[in-house]
């Protein structure tokens, strides 16, 4: 992590530095190892943008594992390969994290152990290949599955995420056209039909009606907005701390499936890189356990047990509701093999196929949909305004 220093130098200059270290001690360390003095030592504000690639200063797990797997495949030592990233790496952020890996490699500590030290870039699931791939003598094979793994959760998340832009972009422009129209075109019609003496037709005397509040309480109405605006961010941000978006997609007929899907198919993914690591399954499935939802962690867990008890794992994944009816059948001819691992990868690229099907035919489906409704609601409120010019041309004909 990063420590803001406030340092005295010998000429009696007072300056701030920031030093990435493992803790204060280490930073102090650092400092007094320039010939300064140190005058105080606090924890450096968190960058909003650390986690994009290294322009936060942060390293980015798939980039160095792909840098050094192209290290150790030409032949050089894990010492030799964070060497060479060290010289080519310009980001204080990163310098910090290999200068610590070589480090502890040169105190005689186990790469896995070295990586485990800083759990907060290097998750458990990385420290857990690693540690497997030490006892095979294989890392090279360890990293490349691991960034196998890494880009096939990306692309699904990419596609989600593609499919999800189109749809955000239509309900912006939308609510902005709505909001115009209601918020400032209203109420100018409002003020031009006040005191006709027409009778309106009752919709369009209802949408004037609003016309005239908000022309006479805009302010109120804004802050109003602002504070709906603030509340709804606020308990979206914590629906997503708590796990409540999930539970909601859960419960949405069509979507609820969908998402369960996904979920399986990540945890497939991940139990069948760690086994075909060398991992045994129930130290995969406590890895694991941490990744998933609170909903499938209970199911998880019993599963767990019941491995533990003697059951094979088709039936205890099918006890507690984490099979298919597709990945049943694969986990059983995985048992009956001995190729569990590459059975529960198979599993999970068959649900990928799925969900990246189903999210197509959604897309193609919801996208005119929406369009629609958004120009039906916009073009209700404009007929609702010209309504009474069109029956004063009428009368005039």
């Amino acid at each position: 992590m990063q420590f803001a220093v406030r340092t005295l130098a010998p000429d009696m200059s007072i300056s701030s530095i920031v030093v990435d270290a493992a803790d204060a001690l280490d930073a102090r360390r650092q400092v007094e190892a320039r010939g300064l003095f140190v005058s105080s030592i606090e924890p450096a504000r968190a960058n909003p943008f650390a986690g994009f690639g290294n322009k936060g200063g942060r390293l980015s797990i798939v980039l160095f594992s792909q840098e050094l797997l192209a290290l150790l495949n030409a032949g050089l030592g894990i010492v030799e390969g964070l060497e060479a990233l060290l010289e080519k790496e310009a980001s204080p952020g990163a310098r910090g994290v290999l200068e610590r890996l070589l480090a502890g490699l040169r105190e005689g500590k186990r790469f896995s152990a070295v990586l485990a030290a800083q759990p907060d870039l290097f998750p458990p699931l990385y420290v857990g290949i690693v540690r497997a791939a030490e006892g095979t003598s294989d890392l090279p094979r360890a990293l490349s599955r691991y960034i196998d793994y890494q880009q096939r959760i990306d692309t699904v998340r990419s596609k989600i995420v593609s499919a999800s832009i189109y749809p955000v972009i239509l309900l912006m422009v939308g609510g902005a056209v709505s909001a115009f129209l209601i918020g400032y075109v209203v109420p100018k019609f409002a003020e031009v039909y006040h005191g006709a003496g027409r009778s309106l037709p009752w919709m369009s005397q209802l949408l004037l009606d609003w016309g005239q509040f908000a022309s006479s309480h805009g302010t109120g109405i804004l802050l109003g907005a602002l504070a709906l605006l603030a509340g709804a961010v606020a308990g979206v941000r914590h629906l997503l701390r708590t796990g409540g978006v999930a539970r909601m997609l859960a419960r949405l007929p069509g979507i609820g499936e969908r998402a369960r899907i996904y979920e399986l198919s990540r945890l497939y993914l991940t139990l069948g890189m760690l086994t075909e690591g060398g991992i045994t399954i129930v130290s995969a499935i406590d890895t694991v356990q941490a990744m998933v939802s609170n909903s499938l962690r209970k199911s998880l867990a019993n599963a767990r047990a019941a491995v533990e008890s003697g059951q094979p794992l088709s039936n205890a994944f099918e006890t507690h509701g984490l099979t298919t009816p597709i990945s049943l059948r694969m986990l059983r001819v995985g048992e009956r093999t001995g190729d569990m691992g590459p059975m529960l990868t198979q599993s999970a690229a068959f649900y990928d196929g799925e969900i990246t099907r189903w999210i197509d035919r959604f897309t193609r489906t919801f996208e005119p949909l929406l369009m629609a409704a958004i120009g039906l609601v916009v073009g209700a409120i404009v007929v609702l305004l010209y309504m009474p010019i069109f029956d004063l041309a009428g009368d005039m004909s």
